[in-house]
């Protein structure tokens, strides 16, 4: 994956406010940041549309 972007994504904490879109958005973001670590708060909202997804994610990374 490439961004090209001004700086490069830090770990940092992050607040999804509910919406499941940028709660995995943020997810995959903090998987390629360096620097720290991540969280996202209020993470509850992905089961809106991908339940599964925390497992999915897991799988993969562990490939």
């Amino acid at each position: 994956m490439i961004i090209t972007g001004g700086q490069t994504l830090k770990g940092a904490i992050l607040d999804s406010y509910g919406d499941h879109r940028i709660a995995m958005a943020f997810t995959i973001a903090g998987l390629l940041a360096g620097g720290g670590e991540t969280t996202i708060e209020n993470t509850a909202c992905v089961a809106t549309s991908y339940p599964t997804f925390a497992e999915h994610l897991k799988t993969l990374c562990h490939r």
